[in-house]
């Protein structure tokens, strides 16, 4: 790409977040999962080199991976967890950050949808919003872990650790739990998170070793009627 050309994105770019951003959204990338994006469906980015409230990215890097300007903050969208902040930025400008970490676009990125910049330089990652994994008071289970809109999340018992060994009309009746990075969770569960690649390269997180899904047939936050399907899909008790 030219200097020029990469200039123009950048202007463009940072022009359309410095009036009032409009509220953020979030999408469901077959991938990645939930990630979180613009209101023109543009993929928001993190920088792992950064630090929560600390933007590192400035000159070249600024360049190809341009800022998400405000002069006021946007809104997310209801009951989506997390908060937005505004971190100043060496030239005084805000940029917006989702639970501290500073948002940006890649400027490869050139339409709607677009996760280009996934993953470049094993620094660059798509946001999740919200902690992946949580726990809830599952009804008389007692408590099982959710993800961070409040669904159940399962265990299927013919996997192995680290291996999911359910695919197409499985995956289907039981979707992944995906993410685009490292999977955070709530202090009681952080340390027991981690991923595991699946098929086609997308990462699923794991708990102890063991996939997590959802359930098709499960419609609001609280729902468990996935539990002891077949014998074989249970709850995840922490």
């Amino acid at each position: 790409m030219s200097r020029i050309r990469l200039t123009a994105a950048l202007l463009t770019l940072s022009c359309l977040g410095l009036a009032r951003a409009a509220d953020l959204g979030v999408r469901q990338d077959p991938k990645l999962g939930t990630i979180l994006q613009d209101s023109r469906g543009m993929t928001l980015y993190l920088y792992t080199k950064d630090t929560p409230g600390v933007t590192n990215c400035y000159d070249q890097c600024a360049a190809a991976w341009p800022p998400l300007l405000a002069t006021e903050l946007p809104g997310l969208p209801a009951g989506m967890p997390g908060k937005l902040s505004l971190v100043t930025r060496k030239d005084g400008s805000k940029q917006v950050a989702y639970n501290g970490w500073p948002l940006y676009f890649w400027v490869r990125d050139t339409k709607p949808g677009q996760t280009t910049g996934q993953g470049v330089g094993k620094v660059w990652y798509a946001v999740n919003p919200g902690p992946a994994v949580q726990v809830a008071t599952l009804g008389t289970l007692g408590k099982g872990l959710v993800a961070a809109n409040g669904m159940t999340l399962y265990l299927y018992t013919k996997d192995t650790k680290n291996v999911s060994n359910c695919y197409d009309q499985c995956a289907v009746a039981w979707p992944p739990l995906l993410t685009a990075y490292q999977p955070t969770g709530s202090a009681e569960v952080q340390k027991h998170l981690g991923t595991t690649t699946r098929k086609d390269g997308s990462m699923q997180v794991t708990y102890d070793g063991k996939p997590l899904y959802f359930w098709v047939r499960d419609q609001k936050p609280g729902d468990t009627t996935g539990q002891n399907v077949g014998g074989v899909w249970f709850i995840v008790q922490p």
